[in-house]
């Protein structure tokens, strides 16, 4: 399956300039869902994982059912602000501004393996906070999952070092 497909391209969003890959007719087919998820499992079905971290809000769509395929715990790395408890925190640089990535300080136990999805690998900003926040808990980076790279922006040198996987690149 060819899941640029199920990407569309969305010119100007969120600013001029940007071109924004747009994973809602991904979303909106159960085929090209089930394809995504059925991939990420084949890959870490058998990996030595003990959580897998999902980032805001992207992330927790496709973190969530291979949590629950493979039978792992969901951890969330959040937006500031969003999580109740004490919490670790990263700043980090976006393509097109900043932001500020959190985890509960009890969401990975120290010397856990964990996998890290989100949707899209752009500048590596985000995935690399999320790497930091698991480090700082006391885990380990096991691997680095995306859907969508977009190779332009480099983002893998944000996070050389971490065994990166991704479905589709731009």
């Amino acid at each position: 399956m060819d899941l640029k497909d199920y990407i569309r391209d969305v010119p100007d969003f969120p600013t001029t300039g940007i071109l924004f890959r747009d994973i809602t007719p991904l979303l909106q087919s159960p085929v090209a869902l089930s394809h995504v998820v059925d991939r990420l499992s084949e890959k870490y079905g058998g990996a030595a994982i003990d959580s897998i971290v999902a980032i805001e809000s992207r992330g927790f769509l496709f973190g969530a059912p291979l949590a629950y395929r493979l039978g792992k715990p969901l951890v969330l790395a959040r937006k500031e602000g969003k999580l109740p408890g004490e919490s670790f925190r990263s700043e980090y640089s976006l393509e097109y501004g900043s932001a500020v990535v959190e985890m509960h300080k009890d969401a990975v136990k120290e010397g856990d393996r964990v996998l890290i999805i989100d949707d899209l690998l752009a500048t590596g900003g985000t995935l690399a906070a999320a790497a930091q926040l698991v480090e700082e808990s006391g885990g380990k980076v096991d691997g680095i999952a995306t859907i969508i790279e977009l190779t332009a922006l480099e983002g893998r040198k944000r996070i050389q070092g971490y065994n990166f996987h991704t479905l589709v690149q731009y």
